[in-house]
């Protein structure tokens, strides 16, 4: 079963939730609830609104108040936005466009090298800037070259490189 970019963007949002910011399940579910129930979003929730964490709840700003959706609506203090949702530029139309993937476990500071566009190489991953597929550059890694003739072939840096490889490959880089 292939995923829709808009699927593949809730599961960015929805892992990072879980995974850096361990907000729990049932806090998801009561946030998407909400969203469908209260502002009638029935579908691909995660990514109609831009969500805030404080590690427990989600949040999403209304009218200049910041509504804790895993709690039924309540109104909450202003948190900063998670890192993960800063990866995803979204058009005039607040859809998102593009989404700068996690490339290792570690998710501060980790670097926007990666880039799945729609509208760019038919929505595969991309180093950012450019038209290289991840999936030719790691096919070439498994195939023995090493990063540095990559490197040198391609004309783009190590680290470049080694994001577009752990893109595909996690375990390899």
């Amino acid at each position: 079963m292939l995923l829709s970019f808009y699927n593949l963007v809730e599961l960015h949002i929805l892992a990072v939730i879980r995974r850096e910011h361990q907000v729990k399940m049932a806090k998801v579910r009561g946030a998407i609830d909400y969203l469908r129930n209260h502002l009638r979003i029935q579908n691909h929730p995660l990514i109609q609104q831009e969500m805030q964490t404080d590690g427990a709840n989600l949040f999403i700003e209304r009218l200049g108040d910041l509504i804790n959706i895993s709690q039924s609506g309540q109104r909450a203090m202003r948190e900063v936005l998670a890192a993960a949702l800063r990866r995803i530029e979204r058009d005039p139309k607040g859809l998102p466009v593009k989404l700068y993937p996690f490339t290792r476990s570690g998710l501060k500071d980790a670097p926007s090298l990666i880039v799945i566009d729609v509208n760019l190489s038919g929505g595969r991953p991309v180093i950012a800037g450019t038209g290289l597929a991840t999936e030719i550059i790691a096919e070439r890694y498994k195939a023995g070259d090493s990063v540095s003739a990559l490197v040198r072939d391609y004309g783009r840096t190590a680290e470049e490189i080694e994001e577009a490889i752990r893109c595909e490959l996690p375990a390899a880089a």
